[in-house]
Order: C-alpha cells, then sequence, then structure tokens
C-alpha cells in the first residue's frame, strides 16, 4: 500500500509527541497514530488526538485585518504589511528605536524564534524583545546554569526514568500536563522505583505516587532545604562525589542546616515522618532524580527553589552519573528552543550572553553586521509589558496571548491598550489580536515545516502536510516582507531550511551547539539532541557533553560539548548497533540503547495511571480510577476527558474537512521507516548512524564533567524567605493556579475545539470541604476569588484533594473567570519570573444576580 502519510509532532506541549497526518478519501486529513517515536509510541492525550481541527479554515484567521473606525475589518496583505511597516518606522524615528517592543512565543519554531530575535535587532535595533517562555521555564533555566553551567530542559532522555530508583517529581501534574509522559513513571514503579510528588493538591499524579508531600504554596525552598538538612543528619551524604565533582558545599551545607525539621514543617505543613520518609526513598536506591515544574519554578524565589533541589541532587552524588540527576520539565511545545536562539532578552542564538563580547562578535559575523550596532539586554517578559504605552510605544507581538497568559493580566490589558500601535500575527483571533491595529494570519504547525526542540534536548522535524488556506502566510514571510519594508532587503529567508542552515552558523561553539544539525539528520534519526557540533575532533571535551572549556573561551566555558578524544558514543550505544524502534507488529520498543522492551501499540493509548493498554477494536484508555474505556475511545473523568484518549474507530469522526493534504515526503535513500508500510515490514530495525567526521548528538549530558570552567558543578547556598504576599485578615487565603488536561496554556486554540470545551467547558475554583462549610458554599455555586490586584469569578468546585488554606484555579479562561487578573507580578531577582503559584486572596459566595 503507498504511504500517504506525514510524520511529523504535536503542536502543543514539550512532549512534541510523534503524529502523522493522513489524508481522507472524502477529503480532509486526520491524526493518526505514529508509533515509531519513542516518547509516545503513537499514544496522544485528547489534545493531540484533536489538533487537525483547529486548522480548520472556519476555526481560525484566514485573512489580514485593520482597524478602521475602532473595528477590525479585512485588508490586503500588502496594505497591512505597509501599515506595520510605516507605524514601525514613524514610532523609531520620533521616538527611538526602544520604543519598538517585540514579543514572542515559546510555541514558535526554531527558525521563527531565530529569525524574530535577529529583525528585533537588527532591522528595527531595539533591545525591547522577550517572549512568554520567561513565564515557564526560567528560574529552573536560571538555577541549573548556576549549577551546572548549562540549561538543558532534562539533561537525559525520557527513557532513562523507568530505570532510576526513585524520583521526586516536584510542582507537575504531568497526567493532566503532558499525559502521554506518564507511562514513564508507571513503569517506574513497575520496576520496583519509587514515584514522591510534591505538590499542594492531591492531583491525579499525586494519586500515582508512593508518597505524596502537600506543602503550602511558596514553602517548597524550605522543603527542600529541610530534605537536605535531614541528608546531613542522618550521614547520607557521598562525600567522595562532593570532592571529586563539586565546589561550595561547606556553604550550601550551613544554610541546610538552619532549617531543621521541625522548623521546615511549621514552614510547609509536611510532617517530620514525611520528610524522614522522602529521605529514604530518595536516599535508598543507588540512583535517583528530582525532576520540577511550575510549581517550584514560578516564584518570587524560584531560581533559589530549583537550586535547592539541585543541591540535594549533589550531595547525594544524584547528577551527572547514569539514571540519576536534576531534571526541568519543560512546559511549551518549543519552550526549550525558544529560549535557545535569541528571542529572549538577554540571548543571541546558540545560547549565547547578549553581554558577552565574543558571543556578539560571533552572530554579528554571521549577520554581516557590526557587533557594535547590536542593541544590548533589555527588559524581561512582564517589565515589558509594564512599559507599554510609555516607553515602548509600538509591539509586534508573535504567537502569545497575555491578555490571558500574563499575571495581573488587567493590568498588563490596560497597558495593551494603551499602545501608539499594536500588530499581532497568529492562527487565530485571540483576546490580545482583539484589541490589534492590525492582526495578520499565519500557518501553523501542519501548515508549515519546521524544527522544534523538546524537553529532552531532542531537536525534531516537523513537516509541512496540508496547504494553508488561501491568504494566510507564514511568520517567516511576515518578518521578509517587513524587513525589506523597512529598509533591509536581505539576510531574512522565507524557507525554513536556509534559516536553519544560518540557525546552525549562529550556534555554533556556543552553549546550544546545532551546528551538526541537517534536516536530512532530523529524518533520518528521529530527532538529534544537542550539542552537537559539526566538527567531531574530540579535542579537551567528552561525549556526553560536558565542556570542557578549553583555553578558556568564554562560549564553550558556558557550556557546550563536543565527542570526546576516546570516542565514546552517548548512552553507551555504538555507532553501527542495531537498535529497535517503536511500533512494530508485535508493540514492541526499545528506545536506542535502552536495553529493556518498553510495552507500545499501535492503537493503544495510556490512561491517567499511564498504562498502556491495547484493544483490536481500537484501544482502550485507562482512566485514573484504573476502570477502562472499551473501544469506543474516551472515558470521561470529573467531566473532562480521560488524561490519554484512544484515536476513533471511525476515521471520519476526527476528519478535517476543506484542508489539502500534500504529497508524502519521499523517502530519504537508504532509510526503510520513512512510512509506516516500509517500518513495519523491514520489522522497524535500523541502525545508530554512523556520522562519518560528524557529531552523534548528546542525549546524556554531564556524565565525565559538567559545563562549568573547571568542570564542577556548583553548590549555591539558598536560605527560605517568605512569598512576596502572605496571606492577613483581609486575604487569608493562597492562590495557586495551573492547566487542566483538555485546555493549553491560554486557550486560544482549544477553546475553539468542541470536544475539549465539552469536557472542560470553563473555569472553576477548588475549595477544600472544611473552607466551603466555613464560606457556606455548595458545589457548582458562584464564588468571587478576591486579590489586591481584581476579582475572578468561577463556580465552586468542592474537593478534598487540597489543603483547606489554599483554593486553586485553572488560568485557559478570558474574562470574568481569568485567573491571572489575580496573580502577583512579583519577580524572581534573577529569572524575573513571576510569582504565578502564590497570593493572598479572599473567597466570597455570590447571590443570585451578583
Amino acid at each position: 500500500m503507498e504511504n500517504t502519510s506525514t510524520p511529523t509532532h504535536c503542536p502543543y506541549c514539550a512532549l512534541q509527541c510523534g503524529m502523522n497526518i493522513t489524508p481522507l478519501p472524502q477529503g480532509g486529513v486526520e491524526v493518526t497514530e505514529r508509533p515509531d517515536f519513542p516518547v509516545n509510541r503513537g499514544a496522544l492525550c485528547g489534545k493531540g488526538r484533536t489538533a487537525a481541527q483547529v486548522l480548520s479554515p472556519a476555526l481560525r484567521l484566514t485573512a489580514p485585518l485593520v482597524r478602521e473606525g475602532g473595528r477590525l475589518v479585512e485588508a490586503s496583505w500588502p496594505r497591512a504589511l505597509d501599515l506595520i511597516a510605516e507605524r514601525l518606522g514613524a514610532t523609531r524615528e520620533r521616538y527611538g528605536p526602544d520604543a519598538l517592543g517585540v514579543f514572542g512565543g515559546g510555541g514558535l519554531t526554531n527558525e521563527k524564534a531565530y529569525a524574530l530575535g535577529k529583525f528585533a535587532r537588527v532591522v528595527l535595533g531595539t533591545s525591547q524583545i522577550d517572549y512568554n517562555g520567561r513565564f515557564c521555564m526560567s528560574s529552573a533555566a536560571a538555577a541549573g546554569t548556576k549549577a551546572f553551567g548549562l540549561d538543558r530542559g532534562l539533561p537525559f532522555p525520557l527513557e532513562d526514568i523507568p530505570k532510576t530508583g526513585c524520583v521526586i517529581l516536584v510542582g507537575s501534574n504531568l497526567a493532566e500536563t503532558m499525559p502521554p509522559s506518564l507511562r514513564f513513571f508507571t513503569e517506574l514503579r513497575e520496576n520496583g522505583g519509587t514515584l514522591i510528588v510534591v505538590d499542594p493538591r492531591r492531583t491525579r499524579t499525586a494519586e500515582q505516587a508512593d508518597l505524596h508531600l502537600a506543602p503550602r504554596p511558596g514553602t517548597d525552598l524550605a522543603l527542600a532545604l529541610g530534605l537536605l538538612h535531614l541528608v546531613v543528619a542522618e550521614g547520607r551524604t557521598d562525600e567522595e562525589y562532593i570532592r571529586e565533582r563539586t565546589t561550595g558545599w561547606e556553604e550550601a551545607r550551613a544554610a541546610a542546616m538552619a532549617h531543621w525539621p521541625e522548623h521546615v514543617e511549621r514552614i510547609t505543613g509536611v510532617s517530620v515522618p514525611e520528610l524522614r520518609e522522602a529521605v529514604r526513598l530518595f536516599c535508598a536506591p543507588e540512583t535517583a532524580m528530582v525532576l520540577t515544574a511550575r510549581g517550584p519554578e514560578q516564584q518570587s524565589k524560584g531560581t533559589d527553589t530549583v537550586g535547592a533541589w539541585i543541591n540535594l541532587c549533589l550531595a547525594t552524588g544524584r547528577a551527572g552519573r547514569p539514571l540519576s540527576g536534576y531534571g526541568c520539565l519543560t512546559g511549551q511545545g518549543n519552550g526549550q528552543g525558544g529560549r535557545e536562539h535569541g528571542q529572549k532578552a538577554d540571548q543571541l542564538p546558540g545560547y549565547r550572553k547578549l553581554d558577552d563580547p565574543a558571543a556578539r562578535a560571533h552572530v554579528a559575523g554571521v549577520w554581516g553586521v557590526d557587533p557594535d550596532a547590536l542593541p544590548g539586554p533589555g527588559r524581561s517578559a512582564y517589565e515589558l509589558l509594564d512599559a507599554l504605552g510609555t516607553d515602548v510605544r509600538a509591539l509586534l507581538l508573535m504567537g502569545s496571548n497575555p491578555v490571558v497568559s500574563a499575571p495581573r493580566a488587567a493590568h498588563v490589558e490596560q497597558r495593551l491598550r494603551s499602545l501608539d500601535f499594536l500588530a499581532v500575527a497568529d492562527v487565530v483571533l485571540s483576546e490580545t489580536a482583539e484589541l490589534a491595529d492590525v492582526v495578520l494570519p499565519v500557518t501553523q504547525w501542519a501548515e508549515e515545516t519546521g524544527t522544534t526542540t523538546s524537553l529532552e534536548g531532542r531537536v525534531l522535524l516537523r513537516r509541512q502536510a496540508v496547504t494553508p488556506p488561501p491568504g494566510v502566510h507564514s511568520d517567516l514571510y511576515v518578518l521578509h516582507e517587513l524587513a525589506d519594508r523597512l529598509g533591509v532587503e536581505k539576510g531574512f529567508p522565507t524557507d525554513p531550511e536556509e534559516v536553519f542552515e544560518e540557525l546552525r552558523r549562529a550556534s555554533a561553539g556556543g552553549p546550544a551547539d546545532y551546528s551538526g544539525i541537517t534536516y536530512r539528520r532530523l529524518a533520518e534519526e528521529n530527532g538529534v539532541f544537542w550539542p552537537c557540533p559539526e566538527d567531531s575532533t574530540g579535542a579537551g571535551a567528552t561525549a556526553d557533553g560536558g565542556a570542557a572549556a578549553p583555553d578558556g573561551a568564554a562560549d564553550t566555558a558556558e557550556g557546550a560539548g563536543t565527542a570526546g578524544a576516546e570516542g565514546r558514543f552517548p548512552g553507551g550505544t555504538e555507532p553501527g548497533t542495531p537498535v529497535a524502534v517503536a511500533g512494530g507488529p508485535e508493540g514492541v520498543s526499545e528506545g536506542a540503547g535502552a536495553g529493556t522492551a518498553q510495552h507500545a501499540s499501535a492503537a493503544g493509548t495510556a490512561g491517567a495511571d499511564g498504562r498502556t493498554t491495547a484493544d483490536a477494536g481500537g484501544g482502550m484508555a485507562a482512566g485514573a480510577d484504573g476502570s477502562v474505556a472499551g473501544a469506543g475511545g474516551s472515558l470521561a473523568v470529573d467531566g473532562e476527558d480521560a488524561a490519554l484518549d484512544v484515536l476513533p474507530d471511525d476515521p471520519a469522526s476526527e476528519a478535517v474537512p476543506g484542508l489539502t493534504p500534500l504529497a508524502p515526503p519521499a523517502p530519504l535513500p537508504g532509510h526503510p521507516t520513512t512510512g509506516t508500510e516500509a517500518a513495519s515490514e523491514a520489522r522497524l530495525v535500523r541502525t545508530v548512524p554512523r556520522v562519518v567526521g560528524g557529531h552523534p548528538g548528546t542525549p546524556r549530558l554531564f556524565l565525565d564533567r559538567f559545563a562549568t570552567p573547571d568542570g564542577r558543578a556548583r553548590f549555591v547556598p539558598v536560605f527560605h524567605r517568605a512569598t512576596a504576599e502572605e496571606p492577613d485578615s483581609e486575604y487569608p487565603l493562597l492562590l495557586t493556579t495551573g492547566r487542566v488536561v483538555s485546555q493549553y496554556q491560554s486557550g486560544a486554540q482549544t477553546r475553539r475545539v468542541a470536544e475539549l470545551n465539552a469536557a472542560a467547558p470553563g473555569p472553576f475554583v477548588e475549595l477544600h470541604p472544611r473552607l466551603a462549610a466555613r464560606l457556606g458554599a455548595a458545589d457548582g455555586d458562584p464564588v468571587a476569588v478576591v486579590s489586591r490586584r481584581g476579582r475572578a469569578v468561577a463556580p465552586a468546585r468542592i474537593t478534598p484533594a487540597i489543603r483547606p488554606d489554599t483554593v486553586f484555579m485553572p488560568f485557559h479562561w478570558p474574562g470574568e473567570g481569568r485567573a491571572n487578573t489575580l496573580t502577583n507580578p512579583a519577580l524572581d531577582p534573577t529569572s524575573r519570573m513571576p510569582e504565578f503559584k502564590s497570593c493572598a486572596v479572599r473567597v466570597e459566595v455570590l447571590g443570585p444576580g451578583e
């Protein structure tokens, strides 16, 4: 049978699950399984399974809009682009280049993020550029860089998680935020390992844990310090490791000893016996990991909080060793790549520092400009938004919806309204786009080719599968046309591969070195882990990616490793070794060098407990309580879809009409696994490519040395401090925010999908039964949550899964239920991360009509 599917990746979270876009005989396309991709092995959550729905012209923008008489009306592309260029140019001439702002997004491909940063600095000449990824992983990035010299979300592949002895998962409800990943933790427990979950709520993820610690919001730092205190007091430190591979232990040890267990219990609400049990579980096995997500990171002390968890890993010898380490579960689809290549306020491509003269010289050479002409670092994301209408008079925004997603959102909305000019490029008419003077309709994931970088540091190729609707162009086209109108005729190609080739050169020698990665390699190898330099000389560095910092070079000292002189292949797999790739007829898969079989199924999907199941009738999905939905597809849990869903029996039920599929990509020479049919026939056995004169990529970092000048990890002494806003008599409760399984980020796309909206139709306020009784609130009653910044209204949801002193709201919705109206923009002094996860509130029960 001729293969007509296009292999690609999901547009949503940082797992970047593999999927196929398959045309239907009756027209349109559907999402189908792609079991050869090792991260999800064909399983998809409800968002991924319905991702093609947003491709429908009926749900998205298909023509430029300009504001006339207070209304947005359709206009031609030349008119819209002329207007943007005219207004940006006039603003720059009148107020200077820093009166122009640029705001990007963690969902932009690497090519778009790179081009956007270049456009801001070369064409506009402004320093005022940042992106919404600042709100996601910046604290973990800052802490990782301090400790290890390099930030990559996970320094090891996800396939290592089931093989370790214990995982502490801090502030992540991955059963809802990235459901296909839960199976790694289920397999961990099946293999005899233990899972500790730290979360103020008993989430679906916490229900899977061997031990659930429920600290008061904003006290994760004290918790980590208390655990380290007990590690020291009980003699569980790895003194040889500390002596040989770290620096700064004495200061960090002294800081931890100031946080004795009883003191930590009073701060966090986690009992001393629970603290001791957590230390026992973490230290008993030979290997262990700590993984953090937004919970500890989105705090005004997020960098120190993550640093404390890293200190726990270092003190026990659980970093830079096989099957051990600290990692961050990056959130957005390209949150990792988005912070590596120039749309962040203080960075240049390759994760170079904007204030480093050598970095400026290298990138300026690639761009063909004078290094002195590049602006310096600018404002961070919230500070940039806060400056709109005053210092920053005009804004170009791509792929973000801060009206819903930013902290103190009502204030940010007011600042956006105060701009002299706002231009937005987006797929849909988001709440932010509704405020714009010009809106440009741009292509999305399946309508364009480009690369993303997953939370593993795996660079992936998304392939164009369908033709965009008439009237829709790519972001690269937008930047090319605006640059031309603003006097820069060259340097902004519209072909993504051409942009990537320039990105390779710009990143060469930097910490995030992509210079050895090509589109061809990405297609042949199912992704490549960075750093991956072009030249594999092996001089002074190691195959595990730890920087050797030869000759004290600034860029190398920041962390880019190259292949080791001994020629060791990262992960223990030699080039030429046969490895099995997921998705064979028996549904068995192995990652390269994994050594153990893991279950997969062409139709099977994982439920809320992460178990993968298969059924001849289309698959089964396991629910949060262990119950199983049959062949029909979806299991409702608490009014929402199950954590993972199966693909439908009837292909037409998920078909997207009105789309023109492209011809499938031609098989690459010598690569039998391009199509699903060929893959099945070949039993999906291939070899690790022999990269002649090239680098194989770096799945596992730091095994020989860390990416610091001396190769040692750095303890950073930290001390607990209170949140920026503690409860008082007027605001006696704490609010924390998060996501639900059926919506994504600001909801701009998922709220347009009927199935997802039916599962999660609107916001709610979680209240503990004791708090609800004290307030006189019943389940479903409208309640107002009030902070010093505003008021949000939503129905009460009574549940014992939350602490009595805490309320929870999901943040996907605009309007009166907008959770981020309430949140506190207090910033971490290092990462400039706002404190989304904790602020003081009160709850009021509303009467009829209120």
